[in-house]
């Protein structure tokens, strides 16, 4: 586990064969880590299903918010490991 206030930190994901970089606090990073390893995919397979669900249902909100979203929503459901 990270420090608790810790300042964003930027990383680089692929999506669909294109690279771009994304900006979560470290909590997030843990999260989407956890995440993806409890169900047995890579971190780019979960960054990928979060952009084009966002995509696909024409949100406003950029990549991160998505992935924030998507990580405390899952949280509430109780789907997190």
């Amino acid at each position: 586990m990270t420090a608790r206030y810790h300042p964003p930190v930027k990383r680089s994901v692929e999506i669909a064969g294109h690279k771009t970089s994304i900006t979560l606090e470290p909590v997030f990073w843990d999260l989407l880590r956890d995440h993806a390893r409890a169900r047995r995919v890579p971190v780019n397979a979960i960054v990928a299903r979060v952009d084009a669900a966002r995509l696909e249902a024409d949100e406003p909100t950029g990549l991160a918010s998505a992935i924030r979203q998507y990580l405390v929503e899952e949280l509430r459901r109780g789907a997190m490991a």
